[in-house]
């Protein structure tokens, strides 16, 4: 039986490949310019970017996230507020925020953050704004920040039903 060290005698020299030096030397050729070395670094990145747009699409992320109509909008009360019924709501033009009301006079404002809807309470009239056809609501919560609904004709009755808000808190322990 032969040892191992008389195989790798017979064996030819292994050399690493170094794809780096193989590219280098062929744009290192006479000829070949600058154009050669930036044609190849766009093609690189014009495969990254759709490499990374078919994993975002893959993943489902991004997208453009909306309010899709009143009852999306009883569900996202009903979600953030459990045993909220809605009983009377209106939706932004732009789908992008809505007040929610309950027969006991609980108005919710929920609101597009990020991929996700949030939702505030309105306890009180202050810092509510009505300008035409949209209604400024600020929560008095800095994280919530101020929201400008669009909500045409709406915006009136809301406004004037908004400015009876005294207090009517939502039980949060349910």
């Amino acid at each position: 039986m032969k040892s191992s060290a008389h195989h790798a005698a017979h064996l030819p020299d292994a050399h690493p490949i170094h794809l780096g030096a193989e590219i280098a030397a062929v744009f290192a050729r006479p000829g070949v310019g600058p154009w050669a070395i930036l044609a190849l670094q766009f093609a690189g990145s014009l495969v990254m970017i759709a490499a990374l747009y078919w994993l975002a699409r893959w993943l489902r992320l991004g997208g453009d996230v909306r309010i899709a109509g009143r009852e999306h909008a009883a569900e996202l009360a009903e979600a953030t507020f459990p045993g909220f019924a809605a009983e009377d709501i209106t939706v932004d033009r732009a789908r992008i925020g809505a007040l929610v009301r309950n027969r006991a006079g609980q108005v919710l404002l929920i609101r597009r953050h990020g991929a996700r809807f949030v939702a505030r309470e309105l306890a009180d009239h202050q810092g509510i704004r009505l300008d035409r056809h949209t209604l400024t609501l600020e929560t008095g919560d800095p994280r919530f920040g101020a929201l400008t609904l669009d909500l045409g004709a709406d915006a009136q009755t809301w406004a004037a039903s908004l400015r009876r808000l005294h207090g009517v808190t939502v039980d949060h322990a349910r």
